[in-house]
């Protein structure tokens, strides 16, 4: 039915394909991270050098680029191994807090 030779009665189309795409900085951070392993300076220092502002607020950017579903889009792999790495350290700490033993 329609013209433009889409194909009908397809889900709703994601974030991604909608238009909503990651800024530059969410794409700088996301290479940034895939590639820190690398890195021959202390990551907090590279984080300061390229991006000009703390490790913490890196983290805390990092943390909402990550569940951000063009994000998942973008880099699937990293995504998902960040996402994995923080809700194990999310449950870590949830468990030392009530004193059960993982």
């Amino acid at each position: 039915m329609e013209a433009s030779g889409t194909v009908t009665g397809t889900t709703t189309p994601t974030r991604a394909s909608a238009g909503s795409e990651l800024d530059e900085r969410s794409k700088a951070i996301l290479d940034f991270e895939r590639e820190a392993w690398a890195l021959s300076i202390p990551k907090q220092r590279a984080i300061r050098d390229r991006f000009g502002f703390s490790a913490a607020r890196y983290h805390q950017l990092l943390h909402r680029i990550v569940d951000r579903p063009e994000a998942l889009a973008y880099d699937p792999m990293l995504v998902r191994r960040l996402r994995r790495i923080r809700e194990a350290r999310r449950r870590r700490r949830t468990a030392e807090r009530l004193g059960i033993p993982l």
